[in-house]
């Protein structure tokens, strides 16, 4: 639809500039003005402001200039209700992606607001995209929203503020990522939250050590500092590089290209009889193996034994190559 209006303001440009040219041209070899005299009686035809002309014209030259105002009005009341058009449009198509985008997130429940669009809350994005999970993101520069609205669901405003955090469905939200840039804006967001929706996980970036506390105490369960982790990996890579790059190797980039599964045991109890992880027997059936065990209590288990009494509300880390895993998924129907 845009598109469309910008070729009619194109082609109404084109007209009158034709328009202009032709009235130029013919004060000139017609009524054999100057190109300066023949520019300014082109002007004031064209624009009706009613000027006398530079000197008296012969016949020739008034039909001339009774042509040109016939057709200038035609031509420049065309390009006025182009524009015109166009302004209007755009303004109610706006209007109409917003109500759009609103339905969309008053629908939205057990998703993730996102606080902030730069460089971490970007990459946040790029992987619930790449896992399906329903998110939306806060951000307050238009440019940003406007380059990528077509692919995520923006609430434009400033996360402190708690009717952006409620338009930004914060009351039925499940997770909150606070990825700005400044830990005192993140402190402040992390409060807000809390007060609104006792029940949410929090997640906040922070840039200094001091603010880890802070954060916690305002609310946040976790705390991630991504210069940390970036010099710790770094420094990994130097002792043990063999390993880390296997680490990287095992992708969680989304569905198809996973390696690693998070499964509460309620996804196993109707289907086998899960009294202990060999009940589970993963390994014959799928392929996968279980690497990890997080108790009711949040009490993690790595490398679990076969004979590990599972309890209700626990869940299993396992590990396998994507077919694997998609098998797991399909066999046991995990969303």
């Amino acid at each position: 639809m845009v598109k469309l209006f910008r070729s009619k303001i194109y082609f109404a440009l084109v007209l009158m500039l034709l328009v202009l040219l032709f009235g130029v041209l013919g004060y000139r070899f017609i009524s054999d003005y100057s190109w300066i005299d023949a520019f300014y009686m082109t002007i004031i035809t064209v624009t009706t402001v009613g000027f006398s002309e530079v000197r008296p014209m012969g016949p020739e030259g008034k039909i001339f200039t009774v042509l040109l105002i016939i057709t200038s009005v035609f031509i420049v009341g065309f390009a006025i209700s182009v524009i015109t058009e166009y302004i209007l449009s755009r303004n109610s198509l706006q209007l109409l992606k917003k109500k759009r985008v609103k339905n969309t997130i008053e629908k939205l429940s057990d998703h993730v607001v996102v606080c902030g669009f730069g460089r971490n809350g970007m990459q946040a994005a790029e992987r619930l995209k790449a896992y399906k999970t329903p998110f939306v993101v806060i951000e307050r520069d238009k440019e940003l929203i406007e380059k990528y609205d077509n692919e995520i669901l923006f609430v434009e405003g400033d996360a402190n503020d708690d009717e952006v955090l409620l338009e930004a469905g914060i009351k039925r939200a499940k997770f909150l990522l606070t990825a700005l840039p400044d830990d005192a804006t993140n402190l402040f967001v992390v409060l807000s939250a809390r007060q609104l929706n006792e029940k949410l996980f929090v997640i906040s970036r922070a840039s200094l050590v001091n603010s880890q506390k802070k954060l916690v105490l305002a609310g946040a369960n976790k705390v991630i500092m991504p210069d940390k982790i970036g010099g710790d990996h770094m420094a990994s890579l130097v002792v043990m590089p063999d390993l880390i790059t296997f680490m990287d190797k095992l992708s969680m980039e989304g569905g198809d290209t996973t390696n690693l599964e998070e499964v509460a045991i309620e996804d196993f109890a109707d289907q086998v009889d899960c009294n202990s992880l060999r009940d589970l027997d993963l390994r014959r059936k799928t392929g996968c193996t279980i690497i990890g065990y997080i108790a009711p209590d949040g009490e993690y288990i790595i490398n679990p034994e076969a004979d590990l009494k599972l309890q209700p509300k626990s869940k299993v880390i396992v590990l396998g190559r994507p077919e694997q895993i998609k098998r797991l998924n399909e066999m046991f129907h995990i969303a």
